[in-house]
């Protein structure tokens, strides 16, 4: 190589370092802002995109407009360009992004989400529904919708689709939302956003942790995930329990990187594991992979263990109905819901929507692709890995997609070698934020 070419190369670099913290800066002005003008102008109410809500962000109005479709989807498009970017940056060899500032970035986001209204979804205040209805009426959330106490105040606020459905979720989290009932609506509702806050923090700390233990940059790991627009605006945003359930997820994965395994510390991973399911099911995908990469007979003592009491508890609070998860995953498999692929896929190939021969496909493919992943699981294949490919083909193959959905995978994914489960992660969302923008694209009437 001649002397020209290695100076050449040299000058480049240096010109790198000289602008690349300047265009980490502005990447991250973009992230912060796009989310104060959805937060602030979400305040400002009689928005589409805020749901009916008590007015706990008034302190905000005034500033802001009511925030319509177009601010909203131009500001998720400003803050998926501005994250690929910081994310391209946090990669390179000589990152021009520091610990505390990435810390402080994502801590800012998360806040400034935290400080406004609840966004795009309705789904807290079916959680609140549910645990008033245990608390303040005496009925069962798992035999009866949230219609069965119309007269309550939290009633009003529950979106249609869910009035007459009894609660989907595990009985860990229906009895650890029970004391929050006590706290009315609006205090229920700001301790569901802390809760959420709370839990997300966690989860970041341990991919962190996760990240440092497999060797990886673990500044790039909790950007990936803490400044992702979709685990920010829908995720957070909606106080969703999503976030306590990866919190365990990752309580779990943590356990089983230490550097000293233990069978202690594995039976633990597993009852983590399982007190995931017991907040939100989907997370159990996680114990068979689990319990075949490590061979040994702690993972399943823990999670015997952990599912008996756990089924011992919902069963005095709820009687069968609360340990009975697979009736309540197959009654809501059978939605289906306009982000879905399957949906998109259907439309494509001119039908009208999906048919339930598709739900019979759709489920048999995922049995494949399972007994595919637990196959490689067992030839030595990361199980950390194969089970963020699980998560992510569940959300795929699901005809009820929503956008936190596709967030289960991406902690896991931060923290395996296998490149290609954070690509096609980041690649699922690219899409469904550009279905989400297609109003944008089409053309003016």
């Amino acid at each position: 190589m001649s002397v020209a070419v290695q100076s050449g190369r040299g000058v480049a670099a240096v010109r790198s370092q000289r602008w690349a913290p300047a265009l980490a800066a502005l990447l991250a002005l973009l992230l912060i802002l796009a989310a104060a003008e959805i937060v602030i102008d979400g305040a400002a109410g009689l928005s589409p995109l805020i749901p009916k809500s008590p007015d706990i962000a008034s302190w905000l109005g005034g500033i802001g407009e009511r925030l319509g479709y177009r601010v909203f989807l131009i500001a998720l498009l400003v803050s998926t360009g501005a994250y690929a970017g910081l994310i391209a940056l946090a990669r390179r060899a000589a990152s021009p992004i520091s610990t505390r500032w990435a810390i402080v970035l994502v801590a800012a986001l998360q806040l400034i989400v935290f400080a406004g209204p609840i966004l795009l979804s309705t789904d807290v205040f079916s959680y609140i529904a549910y645990a008033r209805m245990g608390v303040e009426h005496g009925l069962n959330p798992y035999t009866h919708g949230p219609v069965a106490i119309a007269s309550d105040p939290v009633f009003q606020y529950v979106g249609h689709d869910w009035e007459l459905v009894a609660t989907a979720y595990g009985p860990l989290y229906t009895l650890l939302s029970y004391p929050l009932a006590l706290l009315g609506v609006v205090g229920a509702l700001w301790a569901m956003k802390l809760e959420a806050l709370l839990a997300s923090a966690g989860t970041l700390a341990l991919v962190w942790r996760c990240a440092r233990v497999r060797g990886f940059d673990p500044v790039a790991a909790i950007l990936v995930v803490g400044a992702n627009p979709l685990y920010v605006i829908y995720g957070l945003g909606g106080a969703h329990n999503d976030m306590l359930m990866m919190l365990a997820m990752m309580a779990a994965v943590s356990l089983t990187l230490m550097r000293a395994p233990s069978a202690r510390r594995e039976a633990g991973a597993a009852a983590w594991v399982v007190a995931g399911a017991l907040i939100k099911a989907t997370v159990a995908v996680l114990l068979p992979f689990m319990i075949v990469s490590k061979r040994r007979l702690a993972p399943i003592l823990g999670t015997v263990a952990a599912l008996a009491l756990g089924a011992l508890a919902g069963y005095a609070a709820f009687g069968i109905h609360g340990i009975d998860i697979v009736a309540a995953l197959n009654r809501d498999a059978a939605f289906v819901s306009t982000d879905s692929f399957a949906n998109e896929i259907a439309h494509l190939l001119g039908k009208p929507g999906v048919f339930p021969v598709d739900h019979d496909l759709l489920k048999a493919g995922l049995v494949l692709i399972l007994l595919h992943l637990l196959w490689r699981t067992w030839r030595g294949y990361d199980w950390v890995a194969a089970s963020g490919w699980a998560l992510l083909a569940i959300s795929v193959t699901s005809t009820w997609l929503l956008a936190w959905y596709i967030l289960w995978p991406l902690p896991l994914a931060v923290v395996t070698r296998d490149r290609r489960l954070l690509l096609a992660t980041l690649a699922v969302q690219a899409l469904f934020i550009v279905h989400q923008i297609s109003p944008l694209l089409a053309p003016v009437q």
